[in-house]
Parts: C-alpha cells; structure tokens; sequence
C-alpha cells in the first residue's frame, strides 16, 4: 500500500492510493479524513432540513444499498470499508456519502411535507459536461471535460483522487471526499462526465451511480465501458458522456428503465446538461419537466462558447477557448458557471465545486478549483499515461 497526499497551488487537496482494494481504501481514508468528517457534517445538515431525517435515518436508508453494491461489485465495498477504517468512521456512513443522491429519491420522501417538487434540483449534479471529438479542435487532440456544479457547502470536500490498481487502469478522478467514483480519465485513455436527470422511476432496487461511475472508469476497453451503463439497472437517472482517445464519443441517458444516446455534431461538439436530450423515456412523458430550467440555457451557451477550439490553432489556445466557453454568465448566479444564490437557504446554494479540462491525446488532466470565471485550469502532476494500465 502507497498513498501521497499534497495540495494545488489553489489548496484543492490530491491524494495518490494504490494497493488491494482495502489497502486503498484506509490510505484514502486516513488521508481525507477531515473531508470526510466535513461532508458527513453538511449532509447531516442538509438531509434533516431536506427530508426531516437525522443521521441515523440516513444510516438506516442507505443500509438497504450494501447488499446490492456487494453483488455489483465487492471490491468496491471493501474499498468503501477500508475507506471508512481509515477515517475513523462506520462503513454506513461511507455507504450514506456514496449513495445520498439515491437516498434522497426515496419516493418515501413525497410524503414528507418538508419535500416539493421544487426539491427536485437539490437531488442531483447539477452539471454541463463536453466532448471535443474528432475534427473539433484545432490542435487536433480531443478533449472532455465538464463544470460540476453541486451544493456549495460541499466545496471544501472536493479532492483529486489518482488510484492505482492493476491489472486495471489507473484512474484521475474528481469526487467528494468518501465517495469511490463520480468523474474522471483512465490510462485506457476513457473519460467519463456525468449530469444528473432526476426522475426516479420503477420499484426495483438499482446499483448506486458512485458504483456505476467507477465501474465505467475501471474498464480497460470501450465496449465494457459502455455495458458497464446500458447493462446496469441504476436506481436514479443520470446522464453520461463517455469520451476516448481515438476521437469518439457518446452521450447516454441512463434510466431505471431505458437508455437513450446521442452522438457529436457535424463538428464533433458534444454538450449535455440536465435535461433529456436524447428523448424523454416513455415512464415520464405525460408530465415531464426539466430537472434545472436553467440546463436550457447553459448547454447551447456551452455549444457557442466551445465551437471556438475549432479555431484554435494551438493546445494552449483550445485550453483559453474552453476555459472562456465554461465562465458564461448568462443567467448567473444559475449560468454555465453556477454562482451561490443568496437568497437560497444555506445547504440549498448552488455553485460550479470544479470545472475539469482532460486532453485525452497528451494525458493532460487540468482543473480549476471553483468557479472557472475566478480560477484558471492548474495541470495536474499526474498524466494518465503515466505508470500501470496505460494503453498506447
């Protein structure tokens, strides 16, 4: 077992783990254990305000996941054990941080009368995610990345999580801290992107998206990457953008029940938020609305801004052009780049916790800390073709 732990020049933690699945788990958890205890801390807040639920509900909510997580994956289980042995914590609690977006759809909830629909925004990512695939940039490289926006008071639980695990790729993921999976890279050069799109349909139990992310980005080849989200029932709908090296990529709305994808433009632009694009699943026709209004604007506005790397004619010009695209503020403080609402209720303010830029052809994984308007992309010290599991 490895771990390094060190920080950007902007403070955002980065913690480096390798080992067996357990081995990984403590070093992670020893090295984030004060995020840990921070984001327990929020959504203890946030979910008793939300749903009238104390901790302990919680626990007692999430218990129902562990025995469908250890059949999807049991290694990801002994990570999230190993997780909690090394920041001092319970496994249920780890479990609570991996699944709180299921959780919170709990059709239980409808009942409570602290739940609206104008609830529904605060359940899930609120994000616009990007592909620049082949013919889209003028460098010739291909890209993907996306503005994470998420409750604001979670923002000091965001870490850089590099996991090195062969046989399996080695993976740069972006995560709150105590979760093993949500966005990233792998040196099999796959990078995955992922909106949430609410609508929680179906009685059956489905496999959490922590768990559904991770397997995705633990996949060597492309093709078990995409079973990985048209094989798995997933309990909550989410959108995902599968991005590879070679130039393609694919856009899949993942549901309880079917899947629906679309492809890049002309100009190998791909651009989802957090409404259906694809097609509205025939479950939630007749009274379908968006999850965010505000997706409405922000994914042709992400369009616009991004159709300038086609005139880049360097990296660094493309990483300018992106990095503008992603800091529109139409709409603001709900724009492209999300700013806190201070009207909004404390554990109910929004804003964008990280906008990513992976240059999927040179292994370049690029980030800023917060709102890209305010920060510029730092390089990350790892590159994806570094090390175990790299694919040339």
């Amino acid at each position: 077992m490895t771990t390094t732990s060190s920080r950007t020049p902007s403070g955002l933690p980065l913690i480096e783990i390798s080992g067996g699945p357990r081995e990984r788990g403590v070093a992670y958890g020893e090295a984030a254990r004060d995020q840990i205890t921070a984001a327990m801390g929020f959504y203890e807040r946030a979910f008793h305000q939300q749903t009238g639920l104390s901790w302990g509900g919680v626990l007692d909510r999430a218990r129902g996941w562990l025995d469908t997580c250890r059949a999807f994956d049991a290694d990801m289980v002994t990570e999230m054990e190993g997780i909690a042995e090394g920041a001092g914590v319970g496994l249920l609690d780890v479990l609570a941080l991996n699944v709180r977006g299921e959780i919170i759809y709990d059709s239980s909830f409808r009942a409570m009368p602290t739940v609206t629909e104008a609830d529904d925004r605060e359940a899930s990512d609120g994000c616009t995610s990007f592909a620049l695939a082949e013919g889209a940039t003028g460098d010739g490289h291909v890209y993907a990345g996306q503005n994470w926006d998420w409750r604001h008071g979670t923002a000091d639980t965001v870490l850089m999580l590099r996991v090195v695990q062969p046989p399996r790729p080695t993976l740069i993921m972006q995560v709150e801290a105590g979760q093993v999976g949500r966005h990233g890279a792998n040196s099999a050069g796959i990078a995955l992107n992922a909106n949430g799109l609410g609508g929680r349909f179906g009685s059956a139990v489905g496999v959490p998206q922590t768990l559904v992310r991770r397997r995705v980005l633990d996949s060597s080849r492309l093709s078990d990457a995409l079973n990985a989200l048209v094989r798995t029932r997933a309990h909550i709908a989410s959108n995902a953008l599968l991005t590879h090296r070679s130039g393609y990529a694919i856009d899949v709305e993942t549901t309880p029940g079917p899947c629906q994808w679309m492809y890049p433009d002309d100009e190998g632009v791909l651009v989802h938020g957090n409404h259906y694009q694809a097609g509205v699943p025939p479950q939630l026709a007749e009274s379908y609305r968006p999850l965010a209004t505000d997706s409405l604007i922000r994914v042709p506005r992400a369009r616009r801004g991004l159709a300038a790397v086609r005139n880049a004619g360097t990296s660094e010009e493309v990483r300018t052009a992106v990095h503008e695209a992603m800091s529109d503020h139409l709409g603001h403080p709900e724009s492209l780049c999300t700013h806190p609402d201070p009207a909004a209720p404390e554990v109910r303010r929004w804003s964008t916790l990280l906008s990513s830029l992976v240059d999927l052809t040179s292994g370049e994984y690029r980030v800023a800390a917060g709102n890209p308007c305010e920060h510029k992309y730092e390089l990350m010290p790892w590159n994806l073709y570094d090390g175990p599991g790299a694919q040339g």
